[in-house]
């Protein structure tokens, strides 16, 4: 067509449809669900498709996407929401602050924002840790900007690099990675990466832009908690841990024992992320609720209220699912597969890259990681002994790199902390960046021992 070859021909399509779909997003304003529909469709019809294989090509997508990370996505808010309003994710940072005192803070909100951050979006880790922010920053003396940017540090690595957040369960599934092996990588890669981008990054920059918050957000944020008994130390660390810890377990019983052993067989059921999270969810039933006196009737507003914000991102999430599938079975991604094999361009860089370019573009780290791994994955097959879990970090790694304005991250930090579109672009978008490179060169260190 147009005197190109097939290849070729498609490799365009993608290009203008991945234009097209950036052009929707960010300067026509149209929700990136809808905009992930229309994009699928184009795609399907200018790749020469048969018309009755598009729609089910972009359902097939869909529903095998949220099949399993829809179910993922309601029991980790629910978890979260059990945490927060229990105040587990309080005793955590408070016990924290009082282990690193007052010369440490930086590193207590890092730890801190790192182990809450594990089951909670990003979004919502930040909405509960930002009035510690506050009091922490009003009781010690140290700047917002000290305290702050390792917190942000802390949340931003773990829902880029460790599931079971929905950006690297999500790519675990296209790539058909091993879950317990990516919980190890990734935070074997999330802990220095986030040390370099928080405590000591957010101490240099905070001799240039300490920081100014608003009295108003002061007078809401930094009041005193109210006098209420909080979960210990350990029952929440257990608590939000232990999917984690399951999917560890599942990982080693696959190691150490045979197929079809009767312990292995039940280790992959309750280490499966679905039935880890479900046995973590029920656990904070007691320990977030009954125990600290959330009656039965209070327990299922909090879930009912819990689902009601995740509704937009479970439907973005799988219309992603759906693009990719149109990525996959118009065969773009093979074409660029191919690519990549005849360029020779390390798949790992490869992953990082592609990811980056799209939330650059798109200022979602969600439409880059799934629009990303379903551009790569055909490289899976095409080079041999290629890393399928460091694949994943790579693609997450590449998803939080320069936070800008068409990302709600940046407004929602700029609001916070109170600072003007210049500095946010020195604090928040410096230090998203150093997140992602530094992941990158982690990820790549590791690619030669693992």
């Amino acid at each position: 067509m147009f005197g190109m070859s097939h290849e070729s021909y498609l490799l365009l399509d993608a290009v203008v449809t991945i234009i097209g779909l950036i052009f929707l997003i960010t300067k026509f304003k149209v929700h990136p669900f809808i905009a992930l529909i229309i994009a699928a469709g184009f795609l399907g019809l200018t790749s020469g498709m048969p018309v009755d294989k598009i729609i089910k090509a972009f359902q097939d997508g869909f529903g095998g996407v949220l099949g399993f990370v829809g179910i993922i996505l309601a029991l980790g808010t629910m978890l979260g929401k059990m945490m927060a309003e229990s105040g587990g994710a309080d005793q955590i940072a408070q016990t924290l602050i009082r282990a690193f005192g007052k010369e440490k803070v930086q590193w207590a909100m890092m730890f801190a924002a790192f182990l809450v951050g594990i089951p909670l979006f990003f979004e919502i880790g930040f909405v509960l840790l930002i009035p510690l922010v506050f009091i922490v920053a009003r009781r010690t003396g140290v700047s917002l900007i000290k305290t702050g940017i390792p917190l942000l540090a802390g949340l931003s690595a773990v829902h880029g690099l460790v599931p079971p957040h929905p950006g690297p369960l999500l790519a675990i599934g296209v790539f058909g990675a091993d879950i317990g092996k990516t919980i190890l990588y990734g935070l074997i890669v999330a802990l220095p990466t986030a040390i370099i981008a928080g405590p000591i990054f957010g101490t240099f920059i905070a001799k240039y832009i300490p920081g100014n918050p608003s009295q108003e957000l002061v007078d809401q944020l930094a009041r005193e908690p109210e006098s209420k008994t909080l979960p210990s130390f350990s029952i929440t660390l257990i608590t939000v841990l232990l999917p984690v810890f399951l999917m560890l377990l599942k990982t080693f019983a696959d190691v150490a024992l045979p197929d079809g052993h009767a312990i292995r067989n039940w280790m992959d059921m309750i280490g499966h992320p679905i039935t880890a999270l479900l046995l973590a969810l029920l656990l904070s039933l007691y320990t977030f609720g009954h125990r600290q006196g959330i009656h039965s009737k209070q327990i299922l507003k909090l879930l009912d209220a819990s689902l009601a914000p995740t509704a937009a991102i479970i439907l973005i999430i799988g219309a992603g699912g759906g693009f990719k599938q149109m990525l996959v079975t118009s065969g773009v991604g093979d074409v660029i597969g191919h690519m990549a094999v005849n360029a020779q361009i390390n798949p790992i860089l490869l992953a990082w890259l592609v990811a980056a370019v799209i939330r650059v573009a798109t200022g979602s780290a969600t439409v880059a990681t799934i629009t990303g791994a379903g551009i790569v994955v055909p490289v899976v097959g095409m080079i041999p002994g290629v890393n399928r879990e460091l694949l994943v970090l790579a693609t997450g790694a590449g998803s939080l790199v320069l936070s800008h304005v068409n990302d709600a991250g940046f407004w929602l930090v700029k609001q916070y902390f109170n600072m003007t579109v210049a500095e946010t672009f020195k604090t928040w978008t410096a230090m998203e960046t150093i997140l992602s490179v530094v992941a990158l060169i982690f990820i790549m260190l590791l690619s030669m021992v693992v």
